[in-house]
């Protein structure tokens, strides 16, 4: 502990907590020692799986996860969006090989507060950390607009959206209108009272209605949607 001139003594500044997924453990190795030596960040745990970073991850409560985003037995993204569920004032710093569009709109869905390469300099990732650690963003606002843009499609006619949408059933615009809000497949069946593999098996449904791959395309769609399409919608009375 340092002392202040009038002998009061002052604690010395809560490091960053930093929690290390990638399933390369030498890459592992090195985040480790680089974010260490760091005298305001301390590494508290890794993984180089999802279903240890899942079971780790909570219980070593990070301020900051780093995540690979290409995994073996799964993506970064999906354990971005179930550790945030999980604890909502974590930020995500998003970790790849590949400068991936698709990637980096479903790090944006998920909640994700910073995506960067894995080029990028040890003096930089350590810099990325502290400002996702702040409440800073780490996404480049033009990027993230336009890749929105894109998604969107904003050259498709309204007329075939609106017919896709309207050929959902009730429960399934219902689980829209949530896919929509960023909740998990967890968080929509606690919501529904469904079970998990029931939101999943609405939402592959869904998917094939709609005539989109990803979540994150029903998820823009879900965000374009008029009240009338929504959940809540009801039949108009019979005149």
């Amino acid at each position: 502990m340092s002392e202040t001139w009038a002998g009061t003594r002052v604690a010395p500044p809560v490091p960053i907590r930093v929690f290390l997924l990638d399933d390369h453990e030498v890459v592992r190795r090195g985040l480790h020692d680089l974010l260490d030596a760091e005298p305001d960040i301390e590494v508290v745990g890794d993984a180089g799986t999802v279903d240890h970073a899942l079971a780790r991850g909570p219980a070593l409560r990070p301020d900051v996860a780093i995540l690979d985003v290409r995994l073996p037995d799964g993506d970064g993204i999906t354990v971005c969006r179930e550790l945030r569920s999980r604890m909502p004032g974590l930020a995500c710093l998003m970790l790849t090989s590949f400068d991936d569009d698709d990637a980096l709109l479903d790090a944006i869905m998920a909640g994700a507060a910073g995506y960067v390469l894995k080029q990028i300099k040890g003096s930089d990732l350590v810099s990325a950390v502290r400002t996702v650690a702040s409440g800073q963003s780490m996404l480049d606002p033009a990027t993230t607009a336009r890749l929105m843009r894109t998604l969107r499609g904003d050259d498709t006619p309204q007329e075939p959206r609106d017919e896709a949408l309207a050929g959902l059933s009730p429960r399934e615009r219902e689980i829209l209108a949530l896919i929509g809000e960023g909740l998990t497949n967890r968080q929509i069946g606690k919501r529904l009272f469904l079970s998990e593999k029931t939101v999943k098996n609405h939402i592959s449904r869904l998917l094939a209605k709609l005539g989109v791959e990803r979540r994150i395309q029903a998820a823009v769609l879900a965000s374009h949607t008029s009240p009338a399409q929504g959940p809540d919608a009801r039949p108009a009375p019979p005149r």
